[in-house]
């Protein structure tokens, strides 16, 4: 990377670090004067709802985007935001293969060992850690998937930033339908990690649309998340959690009329993904 282009990074990460300094400023002076009113006019608000992510088909909820109150030394303006500038490089050339299987690979990954799933984006290198032993139709479907070239080119097509918060890839197709032809069964559903209906930042879990729909998208939580053990949890991120981040300070974009999906607004593109047992 040029000393150019690692500079214009180093400034879009900082104006984004503002940015979130000055949204938590913002909000905790909103948290303020609604205490405030809520003494005076003594009022009891009882009764809270969570909604849950379904994630694969476009059959997906999501909890309402939450709107804070504004301080009162703010006013609205008339002028439209600007879009957040978007900190990733553009995408090596390439089209993803969208190729498909009448059934899941068979099992050829040793289950004893770890693997390890490295991502190479637009936005900076992630890792994945996959746990074959807890999941080792999943895994070993990655590794398959990877070994074929699957996930090249692919964009991270969803990203949720309020009431659950995971950065969602794997779909070749960008919509939230797409998938490698086959299902996998859910695995690893009772692991103590999630059984409590949170799933920690740092987990790598299964998207689906119901019991044992899984295929090849996968979600990643950059903060603990309230959600039903519902998806398969086979790895966690050990490395460019912090990338994640930067994805997620950018935002999301409105939902897509038709799909749904909540795209982010950085450009986030897996140039190569590849999976190798854990030396």
């Amino acid at each position: 990377m040029s000393s150019k282009e690692r500079r214009r990074r180093e400034l879009a990460r900082a104006k984004y670090e503002r940015q979130a300094r000055r949204r938590a400023e913002r909000a905790r002076r909103g948290r303020r004067y609604r205490v405030l009113i809520a003494a005076v006019a003594v009022l009891v608000v009882a009764g809270a709802g969570t909604a849950w992510a379904v994630w694969l088909n476009g059959d997906d909820e999501t909890s309402d985007q939450a709107t804070s109150e504004q301080p009162l030394d703010e006013q609205p303006s008339d002028e439209p935001a600007e879009p957040p500038e978007d900190p990733c490089d553009p995408p090596a050339e390439g089209e993803p293969s969208g190729q498909q299987w009448d059934s899941e690979p068979e099992m050829t990954i040793d289950t004893e060992g770890e693997q390890l799933m490295r991502l190479a984006t637009t936005c900076g290198d992630i890792e994945l850690t996959l746990d074959p032993a807890a999941a080792p139709h999943t895994v070993n479907s990655f590794a398959f998937l990877a070994g074929e070239g699957y996930f090249d080119h692919t964009p991270c097509h969803r990203l949720v930033t309020e009431g659950i918060y995971v950065l969602q890839c794997g779909d070749p197709t960008g919509t939230g339908q797409g998938g490698p032809g086959y299902s996998l069964p859910d695995e690893n559903l009772d692991d103590p990690a999630v059984a409590d209906g949170v799933y920690p930042a740092g987990t790598v879990a299964m998207a689906n649309s119901g019991p044992d729909t899984g295929g090849s998208q996968f979600f990643v939580v950059y903060q603990d998340s309230e959600l039903p053990a519902n998806y398969t949890p086979f790895g966690t991120v050990t490395g460019g959690l912090d990338v994640i981040g930067m994805i997620a300070e950018t935002g999301a974009a409105d939902p897509d009329p038709a799909s749904g999906n909540t795209a982010p607004h950085a450009t986030v593109v897996i140039n190569e993904a590849t999976v190798e047992p854990v030396a």
